[in-house]
């Protein structure tokens, strides 16, 4: 923020300066319209013309990328959303396996037989 308030105030010690070196009087005239003032008003003037034509012609594209920018935060919210459930629900199934995997270990140990009984046939 400082670099820019240094910035600005260079700028305008510059505007100044150049102001003062070019103060011949000159006659602009389009069409039937005709202003008269100094060569520093004039070229100032057409600088800013520039600025407000330059902005005018890039704000759609500014607008558009913000509401694009707008429209892929939104998604990435929900989409982080969705990972996070599907997170718990693996967890939930995890869980669910090793009690069921313990179940298994349980019942198969209780079907096996002791070592040394011989089975009837």
């Amino acid at each position: 923020m400082q670099l820019m308030l240094v910035l600005g105030v260079v700028f305008a010690i510059g505007a100044v300066v150049f102001a003062l070196q070019n103060n011949t009087a000159v006659a602009v005239t389009l069409a039937a319209w005709q202003f008269e003032g100094s060569l520093a008003l004039v070229l100032l003037l057409a600088l800013g013309l520039g600025v407000v034509i330059t902005g005018l012609l890039s704000s759609p594209a500014v607008i558009r990328s913000q509401w694009a920018a707008a429209r892929m935060r939104r998604q990435n919210a929900e989409l982080e959303r969705k990972v996070a459930d599907l997170e718990a629900r693996n967890r939930e199934l995890g869980a669910d396996l090793a009690r069921l995997a313990g179940k298994a270990a349980e019942t198969t140990s209780a079907n096996a037989q002791p070592a040394g009984v011989a089975k009837d046939r």
